[in-house]
């Protein structure tokens, strides 16, 4: 099979620019193949810059990662990396939400400037695979269902050129670890609400920074028994494939729905909520716990003008697996 016909990644998910338009010479139809491959450039040094402007935390930067990445284009991939025009704004000092919202597509920035992005743009419907939403049966990036072309840092390439994480920086991480290891609580990025993001392992009493390193659970299991039939549904076992193959147990783990939980930080020794990237479902977390800037609002938050267009799938794709409380989640403190 033509490597082209094979390829994914988040069709459509943003405006293209003229010269990426102009590389793409096959026809594209809505499950992403038929696109031409990319030709891989030569790229300039990383840049990023994180500064403190009138309230906000301002993270600029052109996208590129400062660390090793696979090959792109590739067998699930037909994109190449490009350097991009980041610009984010987030509020300095965040404020909870009194619902979690559904964060669209682009979740947070890392701090070397590349985006985490918290869901695909590729759906099942009956028809087959479509871009934008139809159904609540989003293909995840990380269950192996579509060949997205995932790389060891656990990110691709969209049809722009943007190089994104959907789980766990690998590389980025051990740029930022050093001689201690990956074991340790790792300040990764900042969310679109301007709550900080954090690697998978932190302090097994949230609000003890002598308790022992811990790598944190979520809350998150696969749904047991098999998914309904076409045309009500894609069929099969819960395995993965989909975000909605899994489910939210209250307590089941150390994060809550938003994947993320209360508690001290190197950062924040006075405590702060905080998002995780973990090693498990849901990787980058599909929720906001926080409130968007207000700049982000007005331009249909983070997918929006600036940041490439809104998925249209957002509105429609319900949060990852159907809640099950079944008992008080842990680690916070009351009035948290």
């Amino acid at each position: 099979m033509a490597l082209c016909s094979m390829a994914s990644a988040h069709p459509g998910h943003e405006e293209l620019p003229a010269e990426t338009e102009a590389e793409l010479t096959q026809p594209q139809n809505q499950g992403g193949q038929g696109r031409a491959l990319m030709e891989a450039i030569e790229l300039p040094e990383p840049e990023v810059s994180i500064t403190i402007e009138d309230g906000m935390r301002v993270i600029r930067s052109n996208g590129l990662p400062d660390h090793e990445t696979g090959a792109f284009p590739n067998s699930g991939n037909p994109n190449a990396i490009r350097p991009q025009s980041h610009e984010y704004k987030v509020p300095l000092l965040p404020r909870l939400a009194d619902e979690p919202t559904i964060a669209r597509s682009e979740f947070g920035i890392a701090i070397n400037g590349v985006i985490f992005d918290a869901g695909t743009g590729e759906f099942w419907s009956a028809e087959g695979r479509v871009f934008g939403g139809g159904s609540e049966w989003n293909y995840d990036a990380m269950g192996g269902g579509v060949p997205f072309g995932i790389d060891e840092n656990n990110a691709h390439v969209q049809p722009t050129g943007k190089y994104h994480y959907h789980g766990l920086p690998t590389g980025l991480i051990e740029n930022l670890s050093g001689d201690a290891g990956p074991e340790q609580m790792i300040l990764l990025g900042w969310a679109f609400d301007g709550f900080p993001i954090y690697g998978p392992y932190s302090y097994a009493d949230a609000w003890d920074a002598d308790s022992q390193i811990k790598e944190l659970d979520t809350s998150y299991r696969l749904k047991k028994g098999k998914r309904p039939e076409t045309p009500d549904g894609p069929g099969g076992t819960y395995d993965g494939t989909f975000a909605y193959d899994f489910e939210y147990v209250e307590g089941s783990g150390d994060l809550d729905e938003c994947n993320g939980r209360f508690g001290v930080t190197p950062e924040f020794p006075m405590g702060t909520y905080y998002y995780v990237i973990s090693g498990a479902f849901p990787n980058v977390p599909r929720l906001w716990k926080g409130e968007p800037s207000e700049a982000l609002a007005r331009r249909g938050g983070p997918g929006g003008p600036q940041g490439g267009q809104e998925d249209p799938g957002a509105r429609e794709r319900p949060r990852p697996g159907q809640q099950r409380r079944t008992r008080p989640n842990r680690g916070q403190r009351p009035g948290n």
